[in-house]
């Protein structure tokens, strides 16, 4: 999809900084949702950002500054599930973080 001179590009295409980039704007967006149907997109968006981060960084790029910021978006991401009362999918974004270190 084109805007302009910007091109959109799919997930897959994103390096595994970007990916992780992309992933703290959904979730800074998800902070802000107010709407429970807007925010479970943007929990949704956020989720396969930092997927594919994790599957990029650990097959290619092995940055551990990467590899920490995925932690930490997923510790993040844990915290504000679970203020929203998910606390199940909260304990999954918990683990996901445990097991990148």
């Amino acid at each position: 999809m084109v805007f302009g001179s910007v091109t959109s590009s799919p997930l897959g295409s994103l390096s595994p900084e970007q990916a992780l980039e992309l992933a703290k704007v959904y979730l800074d967006n998800y902070h802000k949702a107010k709407d429970a149907d807007v925010a479970l997109v943007l929990y949704h968006d956020t989720k396969t950002s930092l997927s594919q981060a994790k599957k990029k960084a650990l097959k290619n790029s092995k940055n551990p500054a990467v590899i920490a910021g995925i932690a930490a978006v997923y510790i993040d991401l844990g915290k504000a599930l679970e203020n929203r009362g998910h606390g199940i999918e909260s304990e999954e974004s918990y683990r996901k973080a445990e097991k990148l270190g």
